[in-house]
């Protein structure tokens, strides 16, 4: 093929590529009061999954009353007159990138895999399918675990009684969305390290020399995410330090 014939071809995925975004942001457009009620704003009631686990827990275990949220809720507040049609748009958008992403990168490996080797093509396959589950993998912790622990905390801490919290639609997106597709973004760490260790770049001596500052460094981590008590630290904490952990055994000793 000429250059221009691959210019033709890339042209043609990259058209795919955006009716993709585009047929699943309008499709997310039209659900998406329902998903906002259901997903996006379950967090901010007491009855969501986590917060039953810790009451539960703190039932059962002396000296976690804190841990309770039966009474824990959340009202939004909009502040500005075209907020909500933007978040609207927005959200749409961005839940769409996230759903069709396996479908992107499919489409940009359709273009890519005719220059590629064959065990080159099973690296990739490879890559593929550990990229995406551990990006959902993360995006599911973001949710169940990181963003409700941080909603709760921030959403109840005053400084002074006589100021009391009135969170904003933008506000309340803005952290969900990056706190979520960050997590989605470090769980992609051990396919990362597999990456650097077959460059030659890391050896898995390196994760034994320096455990104890991803310790510290994972801990400051987790009491930045979630600063209210040291029960919901750990438990933020644990599921990074496991990810370390797995991405040390992907690297080459």
């Amino acid at each position: 093929m000429s250059f221009w014939d691959h210019l033709e071809d890339l042209r043609v995925t990259l058209f795919k590529v955006g009716g993709v975004l585009l047929i699943a942001t309008i499709v997310l457009f039209v659900f998406m009061p329902r998903i906002f009620d259901n997903i996006i704003l379950a967090p901010c009631n007491g009855n969501f999954a986590l917060y039953r686990w810790l009451t539960a827990l703190a039932e059962c275990v002396p000296g976690l009353g804190s841990l309770s949220s039966t009474d824990f809720r959340v009202e939004l507040i909009n502040i500005q007159l075209a907020s909500q049609f933007f978040v609207h748009m927005s959200t749409s958008f961005w839940l769409a990138a996230v759903l069709s992403f396996p479908i992107v990168v499919f489409f940009l490996w359709q273009f890519v895999s005719p220059a590629l080797y064959e065990n080159e093509k099973r690296n990739a396959r490879t890559v593929f399918v550990m990229g995406n589950l551990l990006f959902f993998l993360g995006i599911a912790v973001g949710y169940y675990i990181v963003f409700p622990f941080s909603l709760r905390f921030f959403a109840t801490y005053q400084i002074s009684e006589l100021i009391p919290n009135q969170i904003s639609l933008d506000s309340y997106i803005d952290t969900f969305l990056s706190l979520i597709f960050t997590m989605g973004i470090v769980f992609e760490l051990p396919l990362l390290s597999m990456l650097l260790s077959r460059l030659g770049i890391i050896r898995r001596s390196f994760f034994s020399r320096y455990r104890r500052h991803a310790v510290v460094v994972l801990l400051v981590m987790a009491a930045i995410i979630t600063p209210s008590d040291p029960f919901s630290m750990i438990a933020v904490f644990l599921p990074l330090y496991v990810l370390y952990e797995a991405s040390s055994l992907l690297v080459k000793k």
